[in-house]
């Protein structure tokens, strides 16, 4: 299986977290790819930046560190979030979901409203 892990997972997976399912835990150790999109450190710097979240340094290298391999964001990518139906406003978020059609990546997130979209989700939380 291949996948992408939108950003809260990946910070979740780096943190061993236990919001981070133990069925989703297992996915991610025996996927085949596991991708992490250059949205996740853009997103989760500027969270951290307003002071929303913590995350360590070197998120990147971490990631990496962890078995996750980056995914550009292509023009192809940017072309397609602005087409999608808008179900869900965040533009991170959208862009993940381009990402996972047109990669043809399975979803891993917590976040419900994403479910909407023609993409297979993997629920973070099982």
């Amino acid at each position: 299986m291949r996948i992408l892990v939108d950003s809260h997972v990946a910070l979740w997976w780096l943190e061993g977290s236990e919001s981070l399912g133990s069925q989703c835990r297992q996915l991610i150790e025996n996927a085949d790819e596991v991708y992490f999109s250059a949205v996740t450190p853009w997103e989760l710097g500027i969270k951290r930046a307003l002071g929303k979240l913590t995350m360590p340094d070197g998120l990147v290298a971490a990631l990496q560190s962890g078995g996750l391999v980056p995914l550009a964001i292509s023009t192809d990518h940017a072309e397609h979030a602005p087409t999608l139906p808008a179900h869900h406003q965040d533009p991170f978020d959208r862009m993940l979901i381009a990402q996972a059609q047109l990669e043809a990546l399975a979803l891993v997130t917590a976040d419900e409203a994403l479910g909407s979209y023609d993409i297979e989700i993997v629920d973070a939380r099982s």
